[in-house]
């Protein structure tokens, strides 16, 4: 499938750069096996939202709902989900920025496999931003649709991410912001960690 290719291109990034402010409390991880270990050793519970149940073009927003997450993406174009490959993305319909907003269960952490398309979503080399709420950002050059990145919170849930995709320097291409297996990494409600304590207490008495 193809999308609307009749917006303006962004401007180009020319740097692959991690940055976070000095209050940040977010961790961000460019494997996939160590974010899994981060959150699991954090007694998170993981989601992962594969897109397999929306296919074309969608207004904006777009909204989906998974383990209790619910899942907001927006963009100025509206949005797209096509294959890529054998499996399904989450896409913009024009080279313009993504924002995808979490409600629901507080979100700890936040991953998936990042990249840029072509408008027949063919993955093509970019420059790919992430920004989070709080000042946040990952900036890399990604050509692969394995590409990952994750972000862990250590403090405040996160709420929202920002991802953008522009052409290397010289390139000529649209490109457009794609992500697909989008994991969330959710702690239990206090109450429910409340409870798991009682149930460990019960299971250390003596019969």
């Amino acid at each position: 499938m193809k999308r609307n290719a009749n917006l303006v291109l962004l401007p180009c990034l020319a740097a692959a750069v991690v940055a976070t402010t000095s209050s940040a409390a977010i961790i961000v991880f460019t494997n996939e096996f160590v974010w899994d270990n981060y959150a699991t050793a954090s007694d998170a519970a993981m989601y992962t939202e594969t897109f397999e149940s929306y296919n074309g073009f969608y207004g904006s927003p777009l909204a989906g709902s998974i383990g209790g997450v619910n899942w907001s993406a927006a963009a100025p174009g509206g949005i797209f989900v096509g294959a890529v490959g054998s499996s399904q993305a989450l896409s913009t319909n024009a080279p313009e920025p993504m924002t995808i907003s979490f409600t629901g269960l507080a979100v700890q952490g936040v991953a998936g496999n990042i990249y840029g398309t072509d408008i027949n979503f063919n993955v093509v080399p970019s420059i790919v931003q992430l920004s989070m709420q709080d000042g946040t950002s990952y900036i890399g050059f990604v050509d692969s649709a394995t590409a990952f990145v994750g972000f862990y919170s250590t403090t405040s849930a996160i709420t929202a991410i920002t991802i953008s995709a522009q052409p290397l320097p010289g390139g000529t291409n649209d490109v457009f912001a794609t992500f697909d297996n989008m994991t969330f990494a959710v702690v239990p409600a206090p109450s429910a960690i409340a409870l798991l304590g009682l149930a460990g207490l019960a299971g250390r008495r003596r019969r």
